[in-house]
């Protein structure tokens, strides 16, 4: 059981190679092992390329035959961008593959390891599968519910003051804080913020990455504002900044036809979202993101639109990044406005808590959220 641990903990090391680039497909690496020798591997690299196992199989040749396959999810049985890779494995002549979990795609979900098994190919189902399936925690959920995973980011002080009693912010979390910042961008699907934050801040929410990856250095992350009456500036940064990465604008029934005639004539893309009182419904939001096979996206909103999210139970993970500063105030703005609760059996409770130093803050993890409410 070591050395399958040890060559799935290799697959896992390799599929996260295409992280910020696969999306909405999962990240898989595979490598192909030989007399207890790897001979190949191959990660997925963008959505529409051949998938990890393909690309270890080319690379291994003949030698895949009477091989081992070590993967950390099922291998697909269906049609899709590309044709099944249980196919190509059966082809190539592989004895035996060692998988980390069934892929929750209904399209995949056990038919990949039944047809391996039908061709006589032994199977192994659940190598260090808490890792394979923490690994792809956003894909599982795209996948099984048509809704993007979403994490809530956000930089205050250490008396947790995200701005002054004036609104000034800028900056309170440090240089490095701010750099793996870009990184969460890179590697999410889109950014979104509240109306807000842009007409106080006005930012471009594009990535920039000091990075190695091209991939990522380039990469176009989706900007969508939270906007019920359509109050953005026709010249805010979102808007005539980084044209190519596309905004969308989440509005409803209340914004004049004439802005969104305006808005669309500046490329960007008007979604009407019904909700009560003028407000965005951000669940029913949720679901148009999903249907546009956004599977991931970063919250950088205010106190208010974060404390709508955690509210409605739609936040899968949160980053508090916590500068060793004091503001102090009644009146300075915290990461979480809202009503707030009464009674503080109420409260939101964070599992699997992770803290660890990001240059001169700390950042606390949340990576599940227990709603009781």
């Amino acid at each position: 059981m070591e050395a399958e641990e040890k060559f799935m903990q290799r697959a896992i090391r390799l599929a996260k190679r295409g992280e910020g680039r696969v999306s909405p497909n999962p990240l898989v690496g595979a490598l192909i092992v030989k007399r207890g020798k790897v001979i190949a591997e191959g990660y997925h690299r963008k959505a529409g390329l051949p998938h990890a196992e393909v690309n270890a199989l080319n690379l291994a040749g003949s030698q895949s035959r009477g091989a081992t396959l070590y993967v950390n999810l099922e291998p697909c049985a269906h049609y899709g961008r590309t044709p099944p890779c249980s196919k190509a494995i059966i082809r190539a002549g592989i004895k035996r593959v060692v998988v980390g979990i069934e892929d929750p795609n209904p399209l995949v979900s056990g038919k990949g390891i039944r047809e391996l098994e039908d061709a006589g190919i032994k199977t192994i189902v659940g190598v260090l599968e808490d890792a394979s399936r923490r690994l792809n925690q956003t894909y599982i959920k795209y996948i099984t519910t048509k809704l993007p995973y979403l994490s809530l980011k956000m930089a205050m002080s250490l008396d947790g003051k995200i701005a002054t009693k004036t609104g000034s912010s800028f900056w309170i979390s440090g240089e490095a804080s701010r750099s793996y910042v870009q990184r969460l961008r890179s590697l999410n699907d889109a950014v979104l913020v509240g109306i807000g934050t842009v007409i106080k801040d006005d930012p471009e929410l594009a990535v920039r990455l000091k990075s190695k990856s091209q991939a990522l250095k380039k990469k176009k992350v989706i900007r969508i504002i939270v906007d019920s009456k359509a109050r953005i500036p026709l010249n805010a940064n979102v808007l005539t900044k980084c044209v190519d990465n596309p905004t969308i604008i989440a509005t409803t029934k209340y914004a004049p036809l004439g802005k969104i005639r305006a808005l669309k004539a500046r490329g960007a893309k008007v979604v009407i979202v019904k909700g009560q009182k003028g407000k965005v419904d951000l669940g029913e939001l949720m679901k148009k993101m999903g249907r546009l096979q956004i599977s991931s996206i970063l919250v950088e909103g205010g106190g208010n639109i974060n404390a709508s999210f955690l509210k409605e139970g739609l936040v899968d993970k949160v980053l508090f990044f916590i500068a060793p500063k004091i503001i102090g105030g009644r009146r300075s703005l915290t990461p979480v406005e809202g009503e707030g609760i009464k009674d503080l059996r109420e409260a939101i409770k964070l599992t699997e808590v992770k803290v660890r130093k990001v240059g001169e803050d700390l950042l606390v993890e949340g990576d599940k959220i227990n709603y009781e409410f």
